[in-house]
């Protein structure tokens, strides 16, 4: 799919490679490198904030319930981190037992070392992070504030399963999702309704190569075009997510997953996580200047996971197409020229041409 740089509403923008050329390396110091770190991860803390202040604002009658009043105080955060811990290591064997039925057959069809998928190391791995993330909760931080605590913790996670085959990711991310849907079914509505943006905090970290992107950062000076585009993009990719599922929505109104119909809460919230997930890469792509991390990690993980949910490729075609131009729609056209060849590469490499001999 072809993007344009240029239209009516935007002015034809100077070549990033132009631009890149005339960078001064020798400004990259320390101090450059910590405060493009920060500068992304409080970007990506500023989303949550943003994100659950607007669902405050439409307020509920559930917020006026005296329900809603003592499960966000402090007595009322301890005793639902109580019941969450409790109940911990029973939702931590159930989601095993999920991921097993999901994906044992695909260990064996993509050559995967079965070594590198060891239940009870990935269960703790996982009962660690949620512990992490509890502790935080019944403090009384908010998602925007563990966005930042847990970061490098999911970083650490993941750069562990991923250092010797990036798709044992898969696994960990698949048993870490439902580790968290067994948790909030034991929780009433009101907790669910305060506990979920700190879930979604963990899947997102999970999922998505959000280290690996900081890290990518602090090698830029700050007024790197590539930097520039990708601090533009952060603030922006809920709500191109958000557009850009509710269109696949409705252009496939019966189209039924592995979890459920594409309008169901799950489904919509996992299907706007992965087009999230696909706008970091693409960041991470741009911030790396290469396309591996999506030829290595994302591409393989698709092709493991989407077929076992039922996600067809003709889905994902387009949610790319429509994605890329959210983005040319959103974004000024000196930041959509840098990341125009990653996304067209992305795009090819999900083509109906790779895929010609799918089934639907």
């Amino acid at each position: 799919m072809n993007y344009p740089l240029a239209s009516p509403g935007h002015s034809a923008s100077k070549s990033p490679v132009e631009d890149r050329s005339s960078l001064d390396t020798t400004s990259k110091n320390t101090t450059s490198q910590k405060s493009n770190v920060h500068s992304l991860a409080v970007l990506w803390a500023r989303k949550y904030y943003v994100s659950v202040t607007a669902q405050e604002d439409e307020s509920s009658p559930l917020e006026e319930t005296d329900d809603f009043k003592e499960v966000t105080s402090k007595e009322g955060r301890e005793r639902t981190t109580e019941k969450l811990m409790q109940n911990l290591t029973l939702a931590s064997a159930q989601a095993w037992s999920e991921t097993e039925n999901l994906l044992s057959e695909e260990i064996r069809r993509h050559g995967v070392d079965p070594n590198l998928v060891n239940p009870l190391e990935i269960a703790a791995d996982t009962r660690y992070l949620f512990h992490k993330t509890l502790d935080a909760y019944a403090q009384g931080f908010t998602p925007r504030r563990l966005s930042v605590i847990v970061g490098k913790d999911f970083g650490q996670v993941r750069q562990k399963y991923t250092s010797v085959d990036r798709r044992a990711i898969g696994f960990v991310s698949m048993q870490f999702h439902y580790t968290g849907q067994k948790l909030l079914s034991w929780l009433s509505r009101a907790e669910q309704k305060l506990w979920s943006p700190y879930l979604k905090v963990m899947d997102d970290h999970m999922y998505m190569p959000l280290h690996a992107a900081y890290g990518a950062a602090a090698n830029h000076p700050f007024n790197s075009p590539s930097l520039v585009a990708v601090q533009h993009l952060l603030p922006a990719s809920s709500k191109i997510a958000t557009s850009v599922c509710q269109q696949v929505c409705r252009l496939n109104p019966s189209y039924e997953s592995y979890s459920g119909r594409l309008n169901s809460n799950i489904v919509k919230i996992a299907s706007i996580r992965d087009v999230e997930m696909f706008q970091i890469y693409l960041c991470l792509c741009v911030l790396e200047d290469d396309i591996r991390s999506v030829q290595r990690e994302l591409f393989p993980l698709c092709i493991m996971l989407y077929p076992r949910l039922r996600v067809s490729w003709r889905l994902v075609q387009e949610m790319l197409k429509i994605m890329g131009w959210e983005m040319y729609n959103r974004l000024p056209p000196d930041d959509m020229a840098v990341f125009l060849s990653y996304l067209r590469t992305l795009t090819e490499m999900f083509s109906s041409e790779v895929f010609q001999d799918s089934e639907e």
